[in-house]
């Protein structure tokens, strides 16, 4: 019998350390994940103009596969990266950061540079994709699942940067559990927009009350110039982050100018507004970091498509 109660007690000591864990586990990542925030509105705003064109029954299903693309994304391929990084080679995330910033410039650039020009440039395959809605579904569910890659390791690499030092078991499990919770929020948010209208749409319908009715109608006809907000914000977030990670890239590898320059500017001028210095040195930095990803999209468009395109379409048999 007395063993009996030795024994429970050891398990009941073993879940009391267990269920310590689990609260320390969510803390971490909840505590990480903030520090992410600014990659993950990123990410949310990117994502609904990838609907645009689909019928409304096609929506959904679309940001699902989207948001189980993004999930495998985080926990099967980033994830394992990002801790083997950690652990083996802490000196290659720097690079790869700039690498995945290189190219959101690229796609954000390529975005403006079809806009101005939109009969001289067609880089953008998924954007371009003519034929049946099946086709151009898969395309833009593939170029959003392609664009999605590089912002969640992005966010991966913010949240294992933000874990305090802890063994391999405890970093893994706060990832997995941050990536989870970014990935539910963010398309779960981008559920609620691109489903905005329908519900504008039944409440004009069905509603008993005259502003009821009146509001409905109001989101009805909003939500076309919200969704134009949103491929605006989307592609300069595109642009602003991929500066960013560009210039605290070289800041990290030795090259301080840009870094160093960007924040004197940005103090500078919070200096000059000291009521909302916070404010303006947040828009100043994020200024100046979209501002450098533009011009660094720009240059790398001929590169992109003269020199990688040919060489991608030749080894992959014409693919974009």
């Amino acid at each position: 019998m007395s063993g009996l109660i030795a024994l429970l007690d050891d398990v009941a000591g073993i879940a009391k350390v267990a269920a310590a864990s689990v609260d320390d586990v969510a803390a971490q990542a909840a505590k990480a994940s903030a520090k992410a925030a600014g990659a993950v509105i990123d990410d949310a705003a990117v994502t609904p103009k990838y609907v645009q064109g689909f019928e409304a029954k096609r929506e959904l299903p679309i940001i699902g596969r989207i948001a189980w693309g993004s999930i495998k994304n985080k926990l099967l391929i980033l994830l394992p990266i990002a801790l083997l990084l950690s652990a083996f080679a802490s000196w290659a995330i720097a690079p790869l950061l700039m690498l995945g910033g290189a190219y959101l410039c690229f796609e954000g650039a390529e975005k403006v540079w079809h806009t101005l020009f939109p009969h001289d440039h067609t880089w953008d395959h998924a954007e371009h994709v003519e034929g049946d809605p099946a086709h151009l579904e898969e395309s833009k569910v593939a170029g959003a699942i392609k664009t999605d890659f590089i912002l969640s390791a992005e966010i991966m690499t913010i949240i294992l940067s933000g874990i305090p030092n802890s063994n391999f078991w405890m970093e893994a499990a706060t990832l997995a559990v941050a990536a989870v919770g970014i990935t539910v929020a963010v398309y779960g948010s981008v559920a609620l927009i691109v489903k905005a209208d329908d519900f504008g749409l039944y409440l004009a319908n069905n509603a008993r009350l005259g502003a009821t009715q009146a509001l409905g109608r109001g989101i009805v006809k909003a939500m076309p110039y919200v969704m134009k907000l949103l491929t605006i914000v989307g592609t300069a977030a595109m642009i602003w982050v991929g500066g960013s990670i560009i210039v605290h890239g070289l800041h990290e590898l030795g090259w301080h100018l840009p870094y160093e320059t960007i924040k004197h500017w940005a103090e500078a001028a919070a200096y000059a507004v000291p009521n909302y210095a916070g404010f303006v040195k947040w828009v100043v930095t994020a200024g100046l970091d979209g501002v450098l990803g533009l011009a660094l999209g720009v240059l790398i468009i001929p590169l992109a498509t003269w020199v990688i395109g040919p060489i991608w379409g030749s080894i992959f048999k014409g693919k974009a």
